[in-house]
């Protein structure tokens, strides 16, 4: 069976959901990634309203679309994040701007009720981004001592836990996106987090190629190392564009700026091997969606968006059933 393609869509919350679906479907997507902010999915509403979920399945079903997946990747990232800034404000109501623990209580109760919009819309994966307590310590100068990074693993765990314990409940798969400022990046803080939670196998990983390749991960041997944990896929590209000026760092330049270190692609604009991700796939036996999350500054997004569907199609093949020499003794 081939894997659905579907579209992020929060990337598109400006774009009320009967407008997005349409031109989804249009671009030939099997489905959509529902966003849990914009009009797309209100989590809270859909937590409690059956009538609700319904009627945001209907736009989808009208337009010949399936949801796979709802993304509360914003909330998530409130609850570990320090939110000591204003530039989480934004991710939060308005009266929990300037309180950084405001913030994190309505992310909590933000990813809990997602669970529950989950097992109302008949999803069964939620996809998040979690934030980290730590992430400012990456450099360890001044000196960073074990014991701060332990306890901000150990912040993860006591406040996820409890998270975890209603998306057992209720037979709903967390899918974590390693992505830099989590407490999860990489394979090796990957491992850290599954240990920090008793390796519970509600949580697993939405896998993004793109935040790995940029800081020398391999995608594939990701896959390959949590090949019973990836819940989730995201299709997105990125390139290095290293000029000896500038580093891998960044060096405070938006998205889309020449001079960055790196940058996002839309699929198959970039660096990404995106063959042997598939081929990855096909080894774990992965069947859930290859979703694009369209992510590219230098490209129109509605261009990006059907360009990116037409690439994955192309390359969403499925394994062989055969060796190719089975035949030769015929």
């Amino acid at each position: 069976m081939k894997r659905p393609i579907t579209l992020v869509t929060g990337q598109w919350a400006d774009v009320p959901l009967s407008e997005l679906a349409a031109k989804a479907s249009s671009w030939g997507y099997d489905g959509l990634e529902l966003a849990t902010w914009g009009d797309h999915l209100d989590v809270f509403r859909a937590s409690e309203d059956l009538d609700y979920c319904e009627s945001q399945k209907e736009i989808l079903k009208k337009n010949h679309l399936e949801v796979w997946a709802i993304s509360c990747a914003i909330a998530g990232q409130l609850t570990l994040d320090p939110n000591n800034d204003t530039r989480s404000d934004a991710f939060a109501p308005a009266n929990c701007s300037g309180d950084p623990e405001k913030k994190r209580d309505w992310a909590i109760r933000s990813v809990k009720a997602s669970a529950r919009a989950a097992h109302n819309m008949g999803v069964s994966v939620v996809t998040t981004l979690i934030g980290s307590s730590i992430w400012h310590l990456l450099y360890s100068f001044p000196p960073v001592s074990e014991k701060t990074i332990a306890a901000g693993f150990n912040q993860f765990a006591e406040v996820w836990n409890p998270i975890l314990d209603i998306f057992d409940e209720l037979n709903v798969r967390i899918a974590l996106e390693c992505h830099p400022t989590g407490i999860a990046y990489d394979i090796v803080t990957a491992e850290r987090v599954l240990d920090m939670v008793d390796q519970r196998k509600v949580l697993g990983f939405n896998f993004d190629p793109s935040h790995l390749f940029w800081q020398y991960v391999d995608p594939a041997l990701f896959i390959r190392t949590f090949s019973d944990r990836i819940y989730h896929a995201h299709m997105k590209d990125c390139c290095l564009q290293l000029n000896g000026r500038s580093s891998i760092l960044s060096s405070h330049l938006n998205f889309g700026h020449p001079e960055r270190g790196w940058d996002f692609r839309s699929p198959g604009h970039g660096e990404v091997d995106f063959e042997e991700i598939i081929r990855a796939l096909n080894e774990i036996e992965y069947t859930g969606p290859l979703s694009v999350e369209w992510e590219d500054a230098g490209m129109d997004r509605e261009y990006g968006a059907a360009d990116a569907r037409k690439f994955i199609e192309h390359l969403n093949f499925t394994p062989s059933e055969r060796s190719f020499d089975a035949a030769f003794g015929k």
